[in-house]
């Protein structure tokens, strides 16, 4: 046979592969076209190559080379033609998609219950005209004791029960220079720097401006963790400082906070809530009184409050002669448990996704 002939021979075979192949209608169809043009035993490309030994000896590379071309094309569309009808089968899947049927439910994220807490204070005391500030939580020895009116001696300074840090010059608990650094205590610091910002920027002659805000942030105290201790928590700390402010001021606040706050809880009602007070000492107010809310059937503790003490006004500049004041601070994890009835500080802080999804 001469290579011509044979080379005809292939590339009909080829063409009528590729046309089977893509004629086959569904995966039966495909393994006939299979069988007929690529059988083990009864294929014509079987045939093709038996037919190979009938061509001129001196032809035969060449007849072999194309053989094998032939061989990878035919294969080649039978894979394609494979690939087509699989694809059709998983379209006519899609196709056959339920749309009426519930989807997976997608996960969403939460706030957190403490950044949930913060932000409903915040809203609330805007609303009550107090501007939020915030303030370092790296403070120096003046602005966390000296200027709060909390002498050397007090216990308050005890290095069990502050975060001291220590630093180039070598400052830690204990040194008498200003410039010792700790973990804030207390969010009373800004109320500090928030006055002293207010004196100096008093033009001459003018008398100082009032000051109406809170700060909300964390503290640090080396509490050992349990049910209700924790050595990091957040606290919502107010300042009003103005001409003729009073302890009833300092109430009728209080209780528009509470009332407020609590009342925008799911499922809580309308009834009026109280608030008490009870004596108690802070060295940065005078008088000083612990403040107690009737909730739920019972009285609860939510902070300290009380009138700013003179010696606090003096050392920011302010003349307590012409000014006064109130300042309170509360726990911020305390009310968000109180309010949600949650019993353990610690759930707060351990990222449980199965607990922060109920909020």
């Amino acid at each position: 046979m001469a290579l011509s002939d044979f080379v005809a021979e292939l590339d009909a075979l080829v063409e009528g592969a590729k046309a089977a192949f893509a004629s086959a209608a569904d995966a039966d169809a495909l393994e006939a076209a299979r069988v007929e043009y690529v059988g083990a035993k009864a294929g014509k490309l079987k045939a093709a190559q038996k037919g190979m030994g009938s061509v001129d000896k001196g032809d035969k590379p060449a007849a072999g080379k194309k053989f094998n071309e032939v061989k990878g094309l035919v294969e080649a569309a039978f894979a394609a033609a494979q690939e087509r009808l699989a694809g059709s089968a998983t379209k006519g899947e899609q196709e056959a998609f339920d749309a009426t049927e519930p989807g997976d439910p997608l996960r969403l994220g939460r706030l957190h219950p403490i950044t949930q807490t913060i932000a409903e204070m915040r809203d609330i005391m805007g609303r009550l005209g107090f501007t939020a500030v915030e303030g370092p939580e790296i403070e120096d020895d003046w602005h966390n004791f000296v200027a709060l009116n909390i002498p050397e001696t007090h216990p308050a300074r005890d290095p069990l029960d502050n975060f001291y840090l220590s630093t180039a010059s070598g400052l830690a608990a204990g040194d008498s220079d200003d410039n010792a650094l700790l973990l804030r205590s207390q969010t009373s610091t800004v109320q500090i720097r928030v006055m002293e910002d207010c004196i100096a920027g008093v033009a001459s002659g003018d008398g100082p401006p009032p000051v109406r805000i809170i700060s909300l942030g964390r503290v640090y105290r080396p509490d050992t963790a349990d049910a209700t201790h924790y050595p990091m928590f957040h606290q919502i700390e107010g300042l009003l400082i103005d001409k003729g402010v009073t302890m009833a001021d300092l109430k009728s606040v209080l209780r528009l906070f509470c009332q407020s706050f609590y009342q925008m809880g799911e499922g809580q009602g309308s009834e009026d809530i109280h608030v008490r007070f009870r004596p108690s000492f802070f060295p940065f107010t005078e008088p000083s009184v612990e403040v107690d809310i009737n909730w739920q059937g019972g009285w609860m503790e939510i902070g300290g409050a009380g009138m700013v003490d003179p010696n606090v006004l003096r050392a920011v500049g302010y003349d307590p002669e012409e000014v006064t004041g109130f300042a309170f601070g509360l726990g911020v994890e305390r009310i968000a448990m109180r309010r949600h009835n949650i019993t353990d500080i610690r759930a707060l802080y351990e990222n449980d996704v199965r607990f922060l999804e109920q909020f």
